[in-house]
């Protein structure tokens, strides 16, 4: 599994109380030769910290959810933990769309998601930098229907009257992201949500791009960790 991912397991000790699985941002492509201080922190918590190594171009398309599913498969089978096991879902960017998207398509529903920046309208992202055209492609291009319904089956704001009714969902945005455009994404996306379930969201002010400040950053990581301790009671 070392080849496939980043993993914090080995740091624990006792009982594992729950896998908090992170996925990378777009061009994403690093392995992780040395525990993390994310990873740290979720050990200490007896919490399992996973990075998949993704497509860096993957854009959770069905190839990204077997892989993580097949992951996630590995951990629960190595320490003999069962399908109640709480799975959180984070990332930022392309990262925060696929972590969002993950809990429509996993094997096991994550029961929790934070998303930092996410990519919420996947067809209005296809064009709004020119750097994105090749990539969102690459991902979709073997679907065996419209490029427009392969991007609409990953995008978000077109699954949220679908997304899991066991999920609890955290969007971050950072105000002035200059990347993923915070009125077009993060803005709409809550707002369809919220027609079928409370959703928590935090305006990040005078940030750019997932670039969330000390006292965001903690609170991203203790609201994931939340929702595996309130499941442990």
């Amino acid at each position: 599994m070392r080849y496939y991912a980043y993993s914090n397991d080995k740091l624990i000790s006792g009982k594992i109380k729950g896998i908090v699985i992170d996925f990378f941002g777009l061009g994403g492509q690093a392995m992780f030769h040395e525990d993390t201080e994310t990873g740290k922190f979720y050990a200490s918590h007896g919490v399992i910290f996973v990075v998949p190594y993704t497509n860096p171009w993957g854009w959770m398309n069905r190839d990204e959810v077997g892989l993580t599913d097949e992951i996630i498969d590995t951990l629960l089978a190595k320490y003999g933990l069962g399908e109640e096991t709480p799975i959180i879902s984070t990332g930022g960017s392309m990262g925060g769309l696929a972590c969002i998207v993950y809990t429509k398509y996993a094997k096991r529903t994550p029961i929790g998601c934070v998303a930092n920046c996410p990519v919420c309208d996947l067809p209005y992202h296809y064009t709004e930098r020119v750097d994105l055209p090749r990539t969102i492609y690459s991902a979709f291009y073997g679907y065996d229907c419209s490029l427009d319904e392969a991007l609409k089956s990953c995008s978000p704001l077109h699954l949220a009257p679908t997304l899991p009714e066991k999920t609890e969902y955290t969007i971050f945005h950072c105000e002035k992201d200059s990347a993923v455009n915070i009125d077009m994404h993060s803005e709409r996306f809550v707002t369809e949500l919220s027609k079928y379930r409370p959703v928590e969201y935090y305006k990040v002010p005078d940030r750019d791009h997932c670039d969330l400040d000390a006292e965001n950053d903690k609170k991203y990581k203790e609201i994931a960790l939340s929702y595996i301790l309130k499941a442990q009671k």
